[in-house]
């Protein structure tokens, strides 16, 4: 019997040893990150390397919009900044409008009224190079991905010239995010042929929009200039520049009022609307010019009937810095009155509390689409349904507005890890939905959402990449459990260390692409902590949270509680101690009492009464079973 036992020791601490020494492995990068690494592009503390470089480019486009036809004739002009040290013999476009043609590789199946002819290049010029477009060996096209091959190469730390004319028709049976609305509202996204990402990780970004993935996009400068019938209104991604040329007296009052007023300004109303003194109207097309600077896309919206509040919010005063706030929608919509007010709570709270930098825009447009209850967010503008409930439309604005951080001001590789913008837009309005609702329903939900996943086949580590994910594993690893993640990291650093991390964070890589790797490696430097035995769990790792009641013995007037570590991922502990007298205490303990890697956590309570429950969890914790998580007395 004493040798079973001496064996069964030895083999027990044999395993918490290799247990403990692959805990303090190092994370697992793969060769083309480690790389950049390596050249000193990136810095193992998370900062850029000193030899970080990116691309980027000045888009210069000129739209003309026939809503009759809802078609789109544009041409641009692109300067294209190759700041990379490699010599390039290709460019390559993406083409998104292709997504709606014939034949294109799709995430989603699409009704065959929804098939069109995607995007029609009529003229393509690199430098002084006409693009002969019906040479294969010279332009080729696959689904949204136009790859041009160069006959000069473009050299390292240099620009060129790039000259685009195109034409589409905006689809008027799906709304992927974008499409026509009403017969005469159309929100505009995807929707110009952009120059793909090259970066120091991959070089060209060659991955195919499907509908699902969005955003990997440079940081660019943009003058877009939209013709359209007199009738319209057009707003915008970035600044408009010709107000006074679009406007009629009256409304370009109303709309400079609007921008320096900290009350909601009725821009255009129900009454306006019956009238033809809205926009100028001495020629048939207004041209709406509008500006932005180092953002990663441009987006625009237009209808003939629709209402306009606007408002003025200073988030800096020391540097004067105020946002113009603006909300549009159809007369009808149940909810959107109360928008721009919405925007502006949220500005402040997302700017002084959670993630404590002002908001990084100086212009926001919500705009409601009239249709169901989701949204999607541009640089500058978000494009929201209308959820059945307040609380559902505050929760939509602030997911959506939240996105201006990540990934916008922070310009994540979100075809690959989409966890880095869309987990960080659960996250970050977390505390004020629970203190507008009284209650962390958000919070709640999204356990509740993670832990019917959690463990299945379905249950996609988020460090996979998300354009190999199907649509309910991209759900859930990448909004779900990482929130919960992130959440459960800032319950264990608490809200000062958390805070400080993540500014540090977003300072570091402002209009720059992070890897997850300069996240976790940004955090480890700013906490001074080795985080990986809390990152490879819920990040890398397959896996489940499953906490389980082991052992409660009474031994001396206490209560020895023996807490099981059934599933990988750590997650928080709580307890409650419930006595025969009615009365009951709770005990909290965040993640990290399972950074060792151990199996089993003691807690010892002072016996205050006889003892008659103990329950273990929480609804905002996960656990995959919790089954095992009540002892009873007999």
């Amino acid at each position: 019997m004493q040798k079973k036992i001496y064996i069964a020791i030895v083999s027990l601490l044999i395993f918490l040893l290799f247990s403990n020494l692959f805990s303090q492995q190092e994370l697992f990068i793969p060769r083309n990150i480690k790389a950049a690494y390596e050249k000193g592009i990136r810095s193992l503390d998370g900062r850029p390397g000193a030899e970080y470089w990116q691309n980027s480019a000045d888009y210069k486009i000129e739209v003309v919009v026939d809503p009759s036809k809802y078609q789109i004739i544009g041409s641009e002009e692109v300067t294209y900044y190759n700041n990379s040290p490699d010599s390039l013999n290709r460019i390559v476009l993406r083409l998104y409008p292709n997504v709606f043609k014939k034949g294109s590789a799709r995430d989603y199946s699409l009704k065959p009224e929804g098939v069109n002819d995607g995007v029609h290049l009529t003229k393509l010029i690199v430098g002084d190079n006409e693009i002969e477009l019906e040479n294969l060996s010279v332009y080729r096209v696959m689904n949204t991905i136009a790859t041009i091959y160069l006959k000069e190469k473009i050299p390292p730390k240099s620009t060129t010239d790039i000259s685009i004319e195109w034409k589409f028709n905006v689809s008027t049976k799906v709304t992927w995010r974008m499409g026509v609305y009403d017969s005469t509202t159309v929100f505009v996204g995807y929707w110009y042929p952009q120059i793909s990402v090259y970066d120091d990780i991959d070089g060209w970004d060659y991955n195919n929009y499907g509908g699902q993935v969005e955003f990997y996009n440079n940081f660019s400068n943009f003058e877009v200039s939209i013709t359209i019938p007199n009738n319209f209104g057009v707003w915008a991604t970035g600044e408009l520049q010709n107000s006074a040329e679009v406007f009629d007296q009256r409304i370009l009052e109303r709309y400079t009022t609007a921008k320096e007023s900290a009350e909601v300004v009725r821009i255009i109303t129900l009454d306006d609307l019956n009238s033809s003194d809205i926009y100028k109207n001495d020629q048939e097309q207004n041209t709406w010019v509008y500006k932005a600077s180092n953002v990663t896309d441009f987006a625009f919206a237009l209808s003939d009937h629709y209402l306009w509040d606007g408002l003025g919010i200073v988030v800096d005063s020391a540097n004067n810095k105020k946002i113009f706030i603006q909300s549009i929608y159809p007369a009808e919509s149940p909810d959107f009155k109360e928008v721009a007010e919405i925007c502006r709570a949220l500005v402040n709270y997302f700017s002084w509390e959670m993630p404590g930098i002002k908001f990084p825009v100086p212009s926001f447009v919500a705009f409601n689409n009239g249709k169901g209850g989701g949204g999607m967010e541009f640089p500058m503008m978000i494009n929201d349904g209308s959820p059945n409930d307040l609380e559902s439309t505050v929760s939509l604005t602030a997911h959506e507005m939240a996105h201006q951080y990540f990934p916008f001001f922070v310009g994540t590789n979100e075809k690959k890890y989409a966890f880095m913008d869309e987990a960080w837009a659960v996250l970050l309005p977390f505390k004020y939905m629970e203190e507008f609702s009284g209650i962390n329903t958000r919070l709640i939900s999204t356990v509740s959402n993670y832990e019917y996943l959690a463990g299945t086949e379905d249950d996609i580590p988020p460090m996979i990449t998300a354009f190999s994910q199907n649509y309910v594993s991209y759900r859930n690893s990448a909004y779900n459990r990482p929130s919960i993640a992130y959440e459960e990291l800032r319950d264990m650093l608490g809200d000062q260390l958390f805070l400080e991390a993540l500014q540090e964070y977003i300072y570091r890589w402002n209009g720059k692409h992070p890897t997850p790797y300069d996240f976790f490696f940004t955090f480890n430097d700013v906490t001074g902590q080795d985080l990986t035995w809390f990152w490879k769990p819920w990040f890398f790792e397959y896996g489940y949270p499953d906490l389980a009641i082991e052992k409660v013995e009474v031994i001396n007037n206490k209560i020895q509680i023996s807490i099981g570590r059934v599933g990988n991922i750590p997650t928080p502990v709580k307890l409650k101690v419930m006595y025969e007298n009615e009365l009951s205490e709770e005990f909290y303990f965040s993640a990290d009492v399972w950074k060792e890697n151990n199996l089993f956590y003691m807690i010892e309570v002072e016996l205050t009464d006889t003892l008659k429950e103990v329950q273990l969890g929480d609804s905002t914790i996960p656990d995959s079973n919790r089954e095992n998580n009540i002892y009873l007395v007999h």
